[in-house]
């Protein structure tokens, strides 16, 4: 049976996780019943998040207790590295070349907004506690992820759609920045979408993970509120700094250096 900490938390052991892993095996059963093929997915899948989610629990463990400056920055790097190679493994229709702008558009959103919450709206003291900063960056990096992948997809693909409005606009005498105009703004709108819908049904179709993280270890509820909505507003401008600046930086790798659309064929 689980048992309960001297902090109140209920801890769950092996037994439970093992219970817990009928979940997957259900869902493998329905994918198997329906002809989906994901069986094999789902069970990488679910021994990833196993090994990677207790591998994290060991290292936050030792990163909490060797609070240094340094270890934090170093792992905010590489969850923002990690993060870049993911977009773009996303992204097929993105042109060759995206890293650098990609990165600089994590590295922008993922320190601006993460200091911004834990050194300006919480008052983390020292600036790098890592009990704050990196589960705080985790949540910035990750969505500000999401929005700069959706973004980077629906606009190379757009701009492909509309190939033919857009050799006629440069034709006239366009910029590229004329000629791209509606495909980054359908991108981007793409891109918050998935944010805004979250925001708008927030506390009432579902209670979101740091709240329900802060109620089950035994916070007041009307004290878990508020760090809750300071995540909300902090996602949503994650994931517009980054998606704006994604899509501001690499949209014009779509053209030449005089402003031509460049086809498929000449690419």
């Amino acid at each position: 049976m689980p048992t309960e900490a001297a902090s109140g938390v209920v801890t769950i052991g092996w037994l439970q996780l093992a219970l817990a892993s009928g979940f997957i095996l259900l869902t493998g059963a329905l994918t198997y019943a329906v002809g989906a093929r994901l069986e094999k997915d789902l069970a990488v899948a679910a021994l990833r998040t196993y090994l990677q989610l207790l591998a994290l629990g060991f290292v936050l463990r030792w990163v909490f207790a060797n609070d240094y400056p340094l270890i934090v920055l170093a792992i905010l790097g590489l969850m923002m590295l990690t993060a870049t190679r993911i977009i773009l493994g996303r992204a097929p229709d993105a042109p060759a070349g995206l890293f650098g702008s990609t990165l600089l558009a994590m590295a922008l959103t993922g320190v601006t907004v993460t200091f911004a919450v834990t050194g300006l709206v919480v008052g983390v003291r020292p600036w790098w506690r890592a009990q704050y900063v990196i589960p705080i960056a985790g949540m910035v990096i990750g969505n500000s992820m999401t929005g700069i992948a959706l973004v980077l997809e629906r606009v190379f693909a757009d701009l492909d759609a509309r190939r033919d409005a857009i050799l006629a606009l440069t034709a006239l005498g366009a910029t590229p920045w004329e000629a791209a105009r509606d495909s980054v703004r359908s991108a981007i709108r793409a891109g918050l979408i998935p944010t805004i819908n979250s925001m708008a049904a927030v506390g009432i179709v579902f209670i979101p993970g740091m709240m329900t993280g802060q109620v089950l270890a035994g916070v007041d509820p009307l004290v878990a509120a508020p760090y809750q909505i300071v995540v909300m507003l902090m996602v949503s401008a994650a994931t517009a700094l980054g998606a704006v600046s994604a899509v501001l930086l690499s949209f014009r790798r779509r053209f030449s250096a005089e402003g031509v659309y460049l086809e498929r064929g000449r690419r």
